[in-house]
């Protein structure tokens, strides 16, 4: 059943990560001991505070051609860990301002671990556009087996390192490099199944043969390819994105048409990182569940 209700869930309980500020197009965040600086489009107001702004360790730089840079006005560590309760994340500067990790997603990772250790059953959670495994790390700690999809051979090396950071070298993680949509038609021929499935599409992207990847095209398509690997008695699904433009409603309709005829409750809303400094929160996502 569609539910019209849109939550907004700000992720309020990192200890590591902190939105001190945000404004003017940027957001000032604290990762573990160091203060950065990087652009965000939805912060369209004034900053709360202007003079914490002046103290900060490296700030991204976006360019016209969609690139940028990262200027250091102190030394930046190559790599450093990140904390969300028992997990552990190694987080590094990127060339495209993002460092490995989404805090927003928090909400999320708490939702269905919450889900995963009530079902008292095993379960096999697919985690597609996995990433660097942040999502793959908490559904393996809440104890469920996880398989961990992206067409990025970094990105799931990375995951690797940052499951084996959390104490779970041991858990039952398989981890696949592949175009997301191609691999689950084929776990469909396989006959494999899965009790529950992540996914966090891109706007656009390229699989690991050079499959193009647009979200507004190929998102019906993979929901459709999801739902036919799904368990008899599966237990969520859940879908975020950071398309500019693109609704949590419109999430949660293609999620509750591609999931007709199964019960469950289907609803959307945004993720968001709540400011110390005046109290704002910033839209950081969306995202649409189903659960059952």
């Amino acid at each position: 059943m569609l539910e019209l209700r849109q939550p907004l869930l700000p992720a309020d309980n990192w200890q590591d990560y902190e939105l001190i500020d945000c404004g003017g197009g940027h957001r000032l965040e604290r990762w573990g001991e160091l203060r950065l600086i990087r652009p965000d489009p939805q912060a369209i107001w004034a900053p709360a505070s202007p003079a914490l702004w002046d103290d900060w360790d490296g700030r991204y730089h976006r360019h016209a051609d969609g690139g940028g840079r990262w200027e250091k006005r102190r030394s930046l560590p190559e790599t450093w860990v990140m904390r969300y309760r028992q997990l552990r994340f190694h987080v590094r500067p990127t060339g495209f301002k993002h460092l490995g990790l989404f805090p927003e997603q928090a909400p999320n990772w708490d939702w269905f671990c919450e889900l995963i250790n009530h079902a008292n059953r095993p379960l096999q959670v697919l985690n597609l556009f996995g990433y660097t495994g942040a999502a793959t790390a908490a559904a393996a700690a809440a104890g469920a087996a996880v398989c961990h999809v992206d067409a990025a051979r970094g990105m799931v090396q990375w995951c690797r390192e940052n499951i084996a950071l959390s104490g779970l070298g041991d858990a039952p993680v398989r981890y696949i490099v592949d175009d997301c949509l191609a691999f689950v038609r084929r776990e469909k021929r396989r006959g494999r199944l899965y009790d529950a499935i992540i996914m966090d599409p891109p706007s656009y992207g390229r699989g690991s043969r050079g499959e193009l990847w647009k979200l507004e095209e190929h998102l019906v398509a993979l929901l459709e390819a999801c739902v036919s690997v799904l368990a008899p008695n599966p237990l969520f699904v859940l879908v975020n994105a950071y398309t500019t433009g693109l609704s949590p409603t419109v999430l949660a309709n293609l999620l509750n048409d591609a999931l007709a005829g199964k019960a469950g409750r289907v609803y959307g809303g945004e993720l968001g990182l709540r400011a110390t400094a005046g109290g704002r929160i910033l839209p950081s996502g969306i995202y649409a569940r189903w659960q059952g």
